[in-house]
């Protein structure tokens, strides 16, 4: 698959905003933190599409990104962020079980976990919901350049071993060295043709 175009759609606050946009839909979930922003940007070629910032929990809303005129990119907000309130946790909380509840063109979600740590206990819970909900996704393990070859390797079955998946069904990535782009875009393509009405702009 080539990324030929990527636009920010729009943002939703509420679970009044929602609606449905008629496009297949990769949600794009993870701790505050983690590089959604980046990973989105690094997939788009795009550095400036979606706003990043070393202050976690910037992400509070619910942001669009439409792909090749064909497909979203819907990044939701990042959970886990220990310095905001019990309250607005719960708020971010609410927002995301809400839209995967609401959407009927969820093809896949990816996780974003940092290579460098094992999973935490928000990302084991968003697993677990995933695997009841019979929802498909893809581990994306950022910030692999920060690791050697055979502390990856060790990081990748390790990070597999917890979340009890395969070791295929993790995709390890670096916006910096640029890693681990062809792996996704393929994941990407793969979802996506599943549905017959998608129109896949590739080589």
């Amino acid at each position: 698959m080539i990324i030929k175009n990527a636009e920010f759609v729009k943002s939703l606050a509420s679970v009044n905003d929602f609606y449905d946009t008629g496009m297949p839909e990769i949600l794009v979930v993870g701790r505050s933190n983690v590089g959604k922003s980046s990973f989105i940007n690094f997939i788009a070629n795009n550095g400036k599409l979606a706003r990043t910032s070393s202050a976690p929990g910037r992400t509070r809303l619910i942001n669009l990104f439409l792909f090749n005129k064909s497909f979203l990119f819907v990044d939701l907000p990042g959970f886990g962020f220990a310095s905001v309130s019990k309250e607005e946790k719960r708020k971010w909380g609410i927002l995301i079980e809400n839209y995967i509840a609401f959407s009927k063109n969820i093809v896949n979600v990816f996780h974003l976990v940092d290579i460098r740590h094992e999973p935490s206990s928000d990302d084991l819970t968003m697993v677990n919901y995933l695997h009841q909900s019979v929802i498909p996704f893809t581990i994306i393990a950022t910030k692999c350049d920060k690791l050697s070859r055979m502390q990856l390797l060790k990081s990748k079955r390790g990070l597999a071993s917890a979340l009890k998946i395969g070791e295929d069904n993790v995709i390890c990535v670096s916006s910096v060295s640029r890693a681990g782009k062809e792996d996704v875009l393929d994941r990407i393509e793969q979802v996506l043709s599943a549905d017959d009405d998608v129109y896949l702009e590739t080589d």
